[in-house]
Parts: structure tokens; C-alpha cells; sequence
């Protein structure tokens, strides 16, 4: 990504796609991996509009400990339809 950066900053007329493709080759490199970590490091410096690599973490991590509430909260919902249903010892009061 630097030097895609640093390719940019010497050829102003070069657009992102060219240096892509020429520092790609050069380092060995998919071109469209490439592309892909330029546009998300661009984001991450707020140069973009996008989710930011930090925010799609915390996404990610919100959306599995929702996952892991709604799942005890099913659990909690059975056993209590279950304790419901179950008839218990009688009460002397």
C-alpha cells in the first residue's frame, strides 16, 4: 500500500489503478488484492466514505454476542415454559 502511495506521490497523473497494477506486479501481488488494501486503508484514513477496519471488527463482535444473547434467551424461555408446565408440590398456606 506504501508503495502504491509513494508511486502516486511521484507520477501525480497515475490513478490508483495504475500503480495497482505496476507495484503489483513488481512485489508479486494480485493487482485486485491490491486495489482492495489501498481502498480500505484509504477508508481507514477517513479519505473514503466506508466502514472502518475497526468498526467492521466491533460489527462483527456485537452481531456474535447478539447471536450468544438470543441463544440464552431461548434456553431461558424453554426452561421456563417447561417449570411452568411441571406441576409442583402444593403449598400448605
Amino acid at each position: 500500500m506504501r508503495l502504491v502511495q509513494e508511486a502516486r506521490k511521484e507520477d501525480p497523473e497515475l490513478s490508483v489503478n495504475q500503480a495497482v497494477i505496476r507495484i503489483g506486479q513488481r512485489v508479486g501481488v494480485n493487482p485486485d488484492t491490491l486495489r482492495g488494501w489501498v481502498k480500505q486503508a484509504q477508508i481507514d484514513a477517513g479519505e473514503r466514505p466506508g466502514t472502518t477496519t475497526d468498526d467492521a471488527s466491533r460489527i462483527k463482535h456485537l452481531e456474535a454476542e447478539v447471536r450468544e444473547l438470543k441463544r440464552a434467551n431461548e434456553i431461558l424461555l424453554a426452561a421456563s415454559s417447561f417449570f411452568v408446565r411441571e406441576p409442583g408440590p402444593r403449598l400448605p398456606w
